[in-house]
């Protein structure tokens, strides 16, 4: 097969032109999606470098908090209250405790032991409390206490009053005498402030009393007071407090998990430097505890039988070490996060990958924490050539756009052209074909009449006859080409005037009744009387109606009837050409207007044709201001309409 047959087909000049430009824009794209690939290599490189550098410079400055603040630790006359809420300053010495602030904890390691009130005094009304019964006896005596100059006897004979009225069943003097006692806040009984004491039998006997309400109050007001660290108690102490003021009203301190938690890591704290008194291994200067989920940084110095250390919170390590290191965090987008040596996260929350994140560990660093430095917003540390890589894939975008775009427009070009190359092939066929049938016979009939084949003159007269026929046709077939070349340049003149419709449709009926005579078609029409004129061009109108019956009879079986009605629609004028032929696909309806264009069914029954027929009416019509339309369905007939306004007559 030579080369110009096989790209004559236009499905093999599609393939080879896609192929040709396919292979491009796949080229195009590798070369684009390797370039973004270096770029992205090149960004992460550059990134990792810059979060390198910064935990190093990070760490360098927590190193130099965190000996500034041991410093400080070294020397108490320099010790001052923590800024933040979650942090205190401790100082042990044997058996003692000091808090700074001294409100912070809500329980302590130890608390001092203080006297407690001798016996002796509250020995007679005892014996009538236990041994006798006589509890108004034993009130009595306890009274006379009460006027002691000292004021933990003092405080123990109102509690003893407390507990007779108690026992009497005198509510109301019972809570009046706890009441008094919550005046002795300096007075521990058995290491329990005595105004602590007081506050929980008041509790106590409002429950017994069933007085709902004012229980609520004293119980929220004690709760308060527990986890506002009011007192100094040990651990034992305030839990056994803190249950029972929540089993009474059911609650939850918004704060009080934070104080708890700092409460515990001191405790902690002073159990590990206990231990590291006691022989055992050397206490840590610098060290995390985690308690509840709330890490804490304890930083210490200890100089003989005293330690000087600060518990922090995370909102002192924010406000403290996080905020010194912001700017080596903000210029680069990124962000510092501090975990313990289990991985609790002592400060912020890191992101579970590990993969984009710089660590600083405490081995390296001599610091409490590891150092954890990475990108704001997870994997974003590219954010630096984000707008260089956005406007790279714009271009690539834009380029593909383009690309796809002409080459949709080529290809559709192209296969336009192909397209109505091939049409106009068909079209020369066509022609071609319906000419050479006259000619072949204006052929033979001029050949037997030069020859004198011809006898007679009836036969030469036929003969003649056959002749005009076979010319008439021929110059019919060069009118309507002649015709169809100037509508298409737009060459065309039209002679619109005023006609009757009726007319025109009479003289192309009549005339095509003598042309349909020998195949048995009939031709039935119909004229509404009262249709109003028209301005139209009659020759070109003519010509419309003719090729509109020419179709119809070509494509309707012999014998069969055609109708053509000429009526008012509307403001229309209306002609109506309805045959029983070969009916038109609904997908071929639009097209068969376009010049050279013949239905699948035209093709497929053999039909002659030259294409151009439904087009000159278009073009004629369309010329008119009026407009065609088509009713058909395969193998039920085709119905045209030509539509013309009435008020142009």
């Amino acid at each position: 097969m030579s080369i110009r047959a096989w790209l004559s087909p236009s499905r093999h000049l599609l393939a080879l032109f896609i192929a040709v430009t396919l292979v491009p824009a796949v080229g195009l794209v590798w070369l684009g999606w390797r370039l973004l690939e270096q770029d992205r290599a090149l960004e992460v490189q550059r990134a990792t470098e810059r979060r390198e550098l910064a935990a190093d410079r990070i760490v360098n400055t927590l190193q130099q908090e965190i000996t500034s603040i041991r410093q400080t630790l070294a020397d108490p006359s320099q010790l001052s209250e923590p800024s933040a809420g979650d942090s205190v300053v401790v100082v042990f010495r044997s058996g003692e405790v000091e808090i700074l602030p001294s409100d912070k904890l809500v329980y302590q390691p130890t608390v001092p032991a203080d006297p407690q009130p001798p016996v002796e005094p509250y020995l007679p009304g005892e014996g009538y409390e236990f041994q006798e019964q006589d509890y108004a006896r034993a009130i009595e005596v306890f009274g006379k206490l009460t006027e002691s100059s000292d004021p933990a006897i003092c405080a123990g004979a109102y509690l003893r009053i407390a507990r007779n009225h108690r026992k009497a069943g005198n509510v109301e003097l019972a809570l009046e005498s706890y009441s008094n006692l919550e005046k002795f806040s300096n007075i521990r009984f058995h290491g329990v402030p005595a105004d602590l004491v007081a506050r929980r039998a008041h509790c106590t006997l409002l429950a017994e009393k069933g007085d709902a309400k004012a229980l609520r109050r004293e119980a929220k007001a004690l709760n308060d007071e527990l986890f506002g660290g009011r007192w100094k108690l040990t651990q034992a102490v305030f839990q056994l407090h803190a249950d029972q003021a929540h089993e009474w009203v059911g609650l939850v301190e918004p704060c009080g998990e934070a104080r708890v938690a700092l409460s515990a890591a001191v405790e902690w704290l002073w159990k590990q430097w206990q231990n590291s008194q006691a022989g055992s291994s050397p206490l840590p200067n610098a060290m995390t505890y985690t308690e509840n989920a709330t890490a804490f940084t304890i930083l210490s110095e200890s100089s003989g039988d005293s330690l000087v250390a600060l518990v922090a919170g995370p909102a002192l390590v924010e406000k403290r070490w996080i905020s010194s290191v912001t700017p080596f965090l903000e210029p680069q987008a990124l962000e510092v996060y501090l975990r313990d040596n289990s991985g609790n996260a002592v400060q912020g929350t890191a992101p579970a990958e590990l993969a984009r994140l710089s660590l600083r560990l405490p081995a390296d660093t001599g610091l409490p924490w590891t150092v954890v430095v990475g990108n704001k917003n997870g994997s974003s540390e590219t954010a630096r050539f984000a707008s260089r890589r956005r406007l790279l894939l714009s271009g690539m975008a834009l380029v593909g756009v383009l690309f796809v775009a002409s080459s949709y427009f080529i290809g559709r070009a192209f296969s336009r052209e192909l397209s109505l190359a091939r049409l106009k092939s068909d079209f020369v066929s066509a022609v071609s074909h319906e000419f050479r049938t006259p000619l072949a016979t204006l052929h033979q009939l001029t050949e037997n009449l030069a020859e004198g084949r011809v006898t007679g003159e009836e036969r030469r007269l036929a003969y003649y006859e056959a002749q005009v026929r076979a010319t008439g046709r021929l110059t019919r077939l060069v009118e309507r080409l002649l015709d169809f070349g100037r509508m298409e340049a737009g060459a065309f003149r039209y002679r619109p005037e005023p006609v009757q419709l009726d007319e025109i449709v009479r003289s192309v009926v009549d005339e095509f009744e003598h042309l349909v005579s020998t195949t048995g078609h009939r031709i039935d029409l119909s004229v509404d009387p009262d249709l109003e004129p028209v301005r139209v061009d009659k020759e070109a109108m003519a010509q419309a109606i003719w090729n509109l019956l020419d179709n119809a009879i070509k494509y309707s079986p012999d014998d069969s009837t055609v109708w053509i009605e000429a009526a008012r629609k509307d403001r229309f004028a209306a002609i109506r050409v309805r045959d029983e032929g070969t009916g038109i696909a609904d997908e071929e309806q639009k097209e068969i207007f376009r010049k050279f264009v013949r239905g699948s069914a035209a093709r497929e029954s053999a039909v002659k044709g030259t294409g151009i027929g439904l087009a000159m009416v278009d073009y004629i019509i369309r010329a008119h201001k009026g407009r065609v339309q088509v009713d058909s369905r395969p193998g039920q007939g085709s119905t045209f309409t030509i539509l013309l306004r009435m008020e142009e007559a």
